[in-house]
């Protein structure tokens, strides 16, 4: 497709657990120069990139931030300097109220910007990225944007949902808060049983063991800085707290 092939290199600015795989997926069809003070060239011997500095990453035609959002204004302020005309700047990180703002007021305005969040990470993608999803919020660009959402359906056959940023918040505080939350919770449970479970324990576990070796950052992204994760959590724990009051008062009375 034209729009992947007009993306003659994509820098990647972060290299945990998701930028690996970001990495992993996007090395076969594209030069990828990734830059992250931490990496070990050991990290990378499996996967064919270039470790490169902060310049070069934020010289290519897309620069992918997969830093933590306690780190992304000091990634974005390091590589401002060395962005192009005309390139594109894209995050991946689970929420998009605040990053993206913070994008719109730290870059500069000739470059494209498109906020995405991934609904995968390293353990659910394990057997391919094909068929998950990922939200695309457009920001400035929307060319850019539609280009991407091609990209992204027709070379990567992802499940595309192209939605503003309020409302991914507005949703993922649900979605993602809820389920990090009840798995931190059971993990505190362990050990868990193995013989005498059901059909719906398992997929409990299943779901637990998706989330449970994502990064501090990753958890704190989701329960603290989505604006409205605060509501939902609150909202969560006073049903909890009224289901236990109403088990309590039907054993008085039983």
């Amino acid at each position: 497709m034209s729009s992947i092939r007009s993306v003659r290199s994509v820098g990647l600015l972060g290299f945990g657990a998701f930028g690996r795989l970001v990495a992993k997926s996007l090395s076969p069809i594209v030069p990828v120069v990734v830059h992250d003070p931490a990496l070990k060239l050991s990290d990378v011997a499996d996967i064919d990139v270039h470790v490169g500095t902060v310049a070069e990453a934020g010289g290519c035609d897309m620069l992918i931030v997969a830093a933590p959002v306690s780190e992304f204004v000091t990634a974005l302020r390091e590589v401002r300097p060395y962005l192009r005309p005309g390139a594109t700047v894209v995050d991946v990180g689970s929420v998009k109220v605040g990053p993206i703002k913070i994008m719109q007021a730290e870059l500069p305005d000739f470059v494209e910007i498109v906020g995405t969040h991934p609904l995968f990470g390293p353990q659910s993608a394990r057997t391919g990225i094909a068929g998950r999803k990922i939200v695309v919020c457009p920001v400035r660009g929307r060319r850019v944007a539609r280009n991407l959402t091609a990209v992204l359906r027709h070379v990567f056959k992802l499940d595309v949902i192209v939605t503003t940023p309020e409302q991914h918040d507005r949703e993922a505080a649900l979605v993602q808060g809820i389920t990090h939350l009840i798995a931190r919770v059971l993990v505190r449970m362990e050990p868990w049983p193995t013989r005498l479970t059901t059909a719906s324990f398992d997929h409990l576990v299943q779901a637990t063991e998706m989330v449970r070796y994502d990064s501090a950052g990753v958890f704190s992204a989701i329960e603290q800085a989505n604006p409205f994760a605060a509501e939902v959590r609150e909202k969560f724990f006073s049903l909890a707290a009224e289901l236990r009051q109403e088990l309590e008062e039907r054993a008085v009375t039983e």
